[in-house]
């Protein structure tokens, strides 16, 4: 047995066997670390060591000169600790052989989750080739770090897409939330990773989002703020001018709201559709009063109510989870309902106490995250509408007081009825898809005065 202490020199030296043989050197320093030269002039380090309770292993550590002496004997300690501590370190590398690697993942999760459940399967085959395949596709799972996919979330965001990378990281986290739930694997990278805030610049409610709005909002207590909350969406006005209007502005007979000043300083008619009207008419005190919102503070009226705005929004987060966490674990309606009226006075709490179950069944709270919704969201979102349900750029234009000079001259030639009946589906269509009936779920919104 050759036995000395490894150097560059001395395997730099080493002599080539003959053809088919191979020549093991021991180092005198690391138990266990040979080197085996071949007659085609290949070194490999590897650590050969009896195994508690089994037979002698040899677990090859890499290729001299790629890895240097010293290298191969800091891995050679490494498998020596992992040995006297009852592990296999050959059988774990034999393992990570025959594991999985995320694309393959990926494609189990496709056909057997996505294209079952998901309308919307296309979109994260899409982002897979876009953004995954490369960077972890031929990875295997036991490999894929949090800092890894970290990383990949913060290139997507540095290229100028927050949304996007927000939106990938959700699909890794549902594709290992998915693969624990089938007993595919144990963990999730992604957990612990800070998705990004994102800009509302185009944002405005999905449809997939409005059962859980329109939930939340009904369950606000305070009826002033659920009620200042409806009519800045039902009426795509600017916050601030939902939040000083005034009662002598407002006429019930031609259902309209005369806003005498706008950001643009022309006075602007808006048209009210029944489900704004009657709100407003349920609002309408006995006595004289100037503002539908008033305050106490200097202002006279409501400030921009950012708590209540807050607690409408992890609400909505919190129905919307325990929504989908139900129908996947095949809740009855009881429970459904029992964990929906936690969920709507605590929704935080909810979400966690819930979190490992819904972790073990794909389901991740962060999709159903409203935080990056702003109030004037609102706005766009009835303008978004009204484009869905087919009314030109003028029309959305003229209702939510757009000014451009290509638009003023067309603005100027078109009465109010056209803007009214476009409103007017706007609201109908944005009801209908949050499963509500206007005038009879909506409106009153089990108002609590």
């Amino acid at each position: 047995m050759d036995k000395l202490n490894f150097t560059k020199a001395a395997l730099d030296k080493f002599p080539l066997p003959a053809p088919g043989i191979r020549t093991t050197y021991h180092d005198t320093k690391a138990t266990g670390l040979q080197v085996r030269v071949s007659s085609n002039g290949a070194k490999t380090f590897s650590v050969f060591r009896r195994i508690k309770g089994g037979q002698p292993e040899r677990i090859t550590l890499g290729s001299y000169p790629d890895m240097t002496i010293e290298q191969a004997r800091r891995l050679a300690a490494n498998v020596n600790l992992a040995i006297e501590s009852g592990a296999n370190p050959a059988e774990v590398k034999r393992s990570r052989r025959a594991e999985m690697t995320f694309g393959e993942l990926f494609a189990e999760y496709l056909e057997r989750h996505s294209k079952l459940r998901k309308r919307t399967w296309k979109e994260d085959e899409v982002k897979y080739h876009q953004h995954l395949a490369k960077p972890l596709g031929t990875k295997k799972l036991s490999t894929v770090t949090r800092r890894e996919v970290a990383s990949i979330h913060s290139s997507i965001s540095s290229a100028g897409h927050a949304t996007a990378a927000n939106r990938v990281l959700a699909l890794i986290s549902s594709v290992y939330g998915w693969a624990i739930s089938a007993g595919l694997w144990e963990s999730n990278p992604v957990k612990g990773i800070k998705r990004n805030a994102e800009q509302s610049r185009d944002r405005f409610i999905q449809a997939d989002e409005l059962p859980h709005f329109f939930a939340a909002l009904a369950a606000e207590p305070n009826s002033t703020i659920r009620d200042y909350i409806l009519l800045s969406l039902l009426t795509g006005a600017r916050r601030a001018n939902v939040l000083a209007m005034c009662w002598h502005d407002i006429s019930f007979e031609r259902a309209e709201w005369r806003i005498t000043r706008t950001k643009n300083d022309d006075p602007q008619t808006v048209s009210l559709s029944p489900e704004a009207v009657e709100i407003l008419r349920s609002r309408k005190p006995s006595e004289l009063a100037k503002f539908v919102f008033p305050g106490e503070g200097k202002a006279g009226h409501l400030v921009e109510p950012k708590k209540g705005w807050k607690r409408v929004l992890e609400r909505a987060k919190a129905i919307g989870f325990i929504n989908a966490l139900g129908k996947v674990a095949e809740w009855d309606a009881h429970t459904i309902e029992e964990v929906q009226g936690a969920a709507i006075v605590w929704p935080n709490e909810t979400i966690e106490q819930y979190a490992e179950e819904a972790e073990v069944l794909g389901i991740d709270a962060a999709d159903f995250e409203l935080g990056d919704l702003r109030i004037h969201d609102l706005r766009r979102t009835l303008g978004s509408w009204q484009a869905k349900t087919g009314a030109s750029m003028a029309i959305i234009g003229k209702s939510l007081s757009h000014k451009s000079v290509q638009t003023t001259a067309i603005y100027a030639r078109l009465d109010q009825d056209p803007v009214r009946e476009s409103v007017e589906r706007a609201t109908s269509a944005m009801f209908a898809a949050a499963g509500l009936a206007p005038k009879a779920d909506v409106v009153p919104l089990k108002r609590k005065r």
